[in-house]
């Protein structure tokens, strides 16, 4: 089987590591996989470090034409059996590349925000089958998108647990690569910066743990690029949290990042499907505080992580003051936090899923 995955987006984010780390997990039960993406975007660099064809395409918009019958060509020239979309523009010129080629169409959606549900937005419905990142899309998508729930299905991304491993990392030699004190307490957070993300939220929390507690000594690095850097940035200056608050960029070293960390945290108020960042800090066994934005209760089981709501400043501050102050609170998350994404989320878990997909399409 062939199969072409199409991304229009030229970030590098949980959504475009999930395709990356699918279509190398899958090419090694014998899937051929091959890439159709814009020539300037980070996942034609990935795709190519990692030896996956590359095709670049413009993917103007939703009618790009020329980008759709260039799509058709590539599918008939390499004998594409299945095409994948990712995000909304080349959702609409993959899946009608496809149709036009008389193949299968798989969408795969990310996000969590809900779908136009216009009658002219009719793109998702033409899909031969939906793979979803969360169970909450999924709901969303037969709800409001007139989605058949025979023809849907949660995948959530699949983790390498053995590179999220606490036990191959020592902590001291992690807090030294970032230049932090053992007297410290670490929060931290790994993330696109992105406007759903909430920095601004995060960053308020942080004021308010600091004036709450002046004898402790906190520290909190920011691991991420993206269009709100700016936006943030300013915000710590205004708030006069240079001294606390490290933004780290783009790092690759992210399983020594967390940890060297005592608290990780996702703020996010949407977007998201089942986060890769707080799968990786609950296989590392840090105390993780997250909000209940898109399927991050996909990942909750009792008693390993603080889950607080999506739109409440006060509970996010709250709960994270509890965190800092009860060493108790963190050391119980951390102990439950390892094995409910070992036994769900692990890498192996999702290719079985998804090779049963292609089985299924391909009969």
């Amino acid at each position: 089987m062939r199969v072409l995955h199409t991304e229009w987006s030229d970030g590098w984010g949980g959504q475009e590591i999930r395709i990356i780390t699918e279509m190398i997990a899958v090419r090694k039960t014998g899937i051929e996989v091959f890439l159709a993406c814009r020539d300037h975007s980070i996942i034609k660099q990935k795709a190519q470090e990692n030896e996956i064809k590359v095709f670049t395409l413009s993917f103007k918009g939703n009618t790009d034409i020329k980008t759709l019958f260039n799509l058709r060509k590539i599918i008939r020239d390499n004998d594409i059996n299945f095409v994948n979309t990712h995000s909304g523009k080349d959702t609409w010129v993959g899946g009608l590349a496809a149709k036009l080629a008389g193949i299968k169409f798989i969408r795969t959606r990310h996000l969590s925000n809900r779908i136009n549900s216009s009658r002219t937005n009719f793109i998702n419905e033409l899909a031969d089958y939906i793979i979803t990142t969360g169970e909450s899309i999924r709901s969303e998508m037969i709800k409001f998108n007139r989605i058949k729930p025979e023809k849907i299905e949660s995948i959530p991304t699949g983790i390498n647990c053995d590179i999220y491993d606490p036990y191959k990392y020592n902590r001291k030699v992690c807090r030294d690569l970032f230049n932090l004190n053992e007297d410290q307490i670490v929060i931290g957070t790994v993330a696109v910066l992105r406007r759903f993300k909430r920095y601004d939220r995060f960053i308020k929390m942080i004021r308010y743990v600091i004036n709450e507690n002046p004898a402790i000594k906190i520290k909190i690095l920011i691991a991420g690029e993206g269009p709100q850097r700016e936006m943030i940035s300013e915000m710590i200056t205004n708030f006069g949290l240079n001294e606390n608050i490290s933004m780290l960029g783009h790092i690759d070293n992210v399983p020594e990042l967390i940890k060297a960390l005592d608290i990780f945290i996702l703020a996010s108020d949407s977007g998201e499907g089942v986060p890769q960042s707080v799968m990786q800090a609950l296989l590392m066994e840090v105390a993780v505080l997250s909000t209940d934005a898109g399927s991050i209760r996909d990942l909750y089981s009792e008693d390993n992580f603080m889950l607080v709501d999506k739109d409440s400043q006060d509970q996010l501050n709250i709960a994270c003051n509890q965190l800092i102050n009860n060493n108790n609170l963190r050391e119980k998350y951390q102990k439950n936090s390892r094995e409910f994404i070992l036994r769900n989320f692990s890498k192996e878990k999702m290719v079985e899923k998804l090779m049963k997909v292609y089985f299924y399409l391909n009969q």
